[in-house]
């Protein structure tokens, strides 16, 4: 993704203590030392990479900022049981720096950033770890602002806020908004509505087939808006309870057995919305869908995938456009959540879309690199401000 940072990386942290992960921090640290070009190479341009442990409540976490040109890092918090930190770094990478495009695509004056935990969420997510990283993060003094993500509820978000300022996402008795996967959903559906007027003319879902893979708090939303909508929904999940809660809210819904089965079937509207990677390369020559548009992040398993589908004559949109619905309703928080605000803003996900898809259309390049350069220009505009001398107050 062509995104520059403005500030230079100067931070290199002490990594994980536990013996663990020894190997992998030993491939990380055979690439170079503090200040080696090789480093900052492989962090891939970020500002800060924080590796977090506190081996008594047994966390292991990595934050990464990718840029505060914008303003503060926004941006979840994720846990996962990560085969090794290796994994979890290639994730927190790709995924803070997805952040930086959905932030300045949303309108909001963040960065990006994020952060995972690795661990079975269903295990770890202990008082003293939840608390533990809690602290690190508001040992960032604000440099990031954290949020909910797979494996990480509102309640967790609570008991983070317990050390911390700098956290988002909480419940409403906290002064939160609750869970932000109502507006994720909401956001998902602006953005294929937009592209089925960029694509069929009108607005309307009603009668179209959208095949939704993955029925979590987003997922499961957004089948639900879409039946409202008049969509004929197919669905698929791998959890038998998210399953059994489909089936029983929404009868008319039909699921399969596997993604598979999903995948093979021609669909005007495909919508991942569960891990990342659902599109491969096999999966993009392949599937019979018009438009793909869903809640998961990264749902291209390569970048170079968007060009293979725009070949096909499929109408992807940039998954960091059109989930943003959740970072803006967790940014609207920070300065006193209001619920009308937050929807009147992820109303706009529809004008936005349109116009990343029509500005692709009119330079010949594909929606994901139309969005980049909307983002480009306007970090490049914002951050020429900082030229302005103010008077300190």
């Amino acid at each position: 993704m062509a995104i520059r940072c403005h500030l230079r990386a100067d931070t290199w942290t002490k990594p994980f203590g536990d013996a663990s992960c020894d190997d992998g921090l030993a491939r990380l640290r055979s690439v170079g030392t503090r200040g080696d070009d090789a480093v900052f190479d492989r962090l891939r341009g970020h500002e800060q990479v924080v590796f977090c442990s506190d081996p008594g409540s047994g966390l292991q976490a990595i934050i990464a900022i990718h840029s505060t040109a914008l303003g503060p890092a926004l941006g979840g918090t994720r846990c996962r049981p990560y085969p090794s930190v290796q994994d979890a770094l290639d994730d927190v990478l790709h995924l803070s720096q997805a952040m930086t495009l959905k932030n300045a695509l949303a309108g909001l004056d963040h960065g990006g950033g994020k952060a995972v935990i690795i661990g079975d969420p269903a295990t770890c997510k202990t008082e003293p770890l939840l608390r533990a990283y809690g602290r690190f993060v508001q040992g960032l003094g604000g440099r990031y602002v954290t949020a909910g993500d797979m494996g990480i509820s509102v309640a967790d978000l609570d008991v983070v806020g317990r050390e911390s300022r700098f956290v988002t996402g909480r419940s409403v008795v906290q002064g939160g908004g609750g869970d932000s996967g109502v507006l994720t959903a909401y956001g998902v559906l602006q953005g294929m509505r937009a592209a089925a007027t960029h694509r069929w003319g009108s607005p309307s879902l009603a009668s179209r087939t959208v095949g939704v893979v993955g029925l979590g708090k987003v997922g499961h939303r957004l089948a639900g808006l879409l039946v409202a909508e008049g969509a004929r929904v197919v669905a698929v999940d791998t959890d038998p309870a998210a399953v059994d809660r489909v089936r029983v809210d929404y009868p008319d819904i039909e699921l399969v057995e596997t993604a598979a089965e999903l995948l093979s079937r021609p669909l005007d509207v495909l919508a991942p919305c569960a891990a990342g990677g659902l599109v491969d390369a096999s999966v993009a020559a392949t599937v019979d869908t018009e438009i793909i548009c869903g809640g998961a992040n990264n749902q291209l398993a390569h970048p170079e995938l968007a060009q293979v589908l725009a070949g096909r004559g499929v109408l992807y949109t940039p998954d960091f456009l059109v989930n943003a619905g959740g970072v803006i309703q967790v940014a609207d928080e920070l300065v006193g959540f209001s619920a009308d605000r937050a929807r009147s803003r992820v109303d706009r996900l529809y004008d936005t879309t349109l116009a990343v898809l029509e500005r692709a259309a009119e330079t010949g390049v594909t929606p994901e690199i139309a969005a980049e350069g909307l983002v480009t220009d306007r970090i490049a505009a914002v951050s020429r401000l900082g030229t302005i001398w103010n008077r300190p107050d």
